[in-house]
């Protein structure tokens, strides 16, 4: 398993939930979704570049 891509995600997971909590304290909810919603993604543009290069090496392994 790949460790900077546990990394990674748990850089994005921290940032978010520090940004999340900032902007509600400010009274910023609607911000703050937005900032959660916008991490999610980041983090599955990183988890499909995974799963993306996983199928390419399995292509690779059986000749397709």
């Amino acid at each position: 398993m790949q460790v900077d891509l546990i990394f990674r995600i748990a850089a994005v997971g921290i940032l978010v939930a520090v940004l999340n909590q900032l902007l509600i304290r400010s009274g910023r909810e609607e911000q703050a979704m937005m900032t959660v919603l916008a991490g999610l993604i980041v983090v599955l543009m990183i988890i499909l570049r995974e799963v993306n290069a996983l199928f390419e090496m399995v292509k690779d392994l059986f000749g397709f």
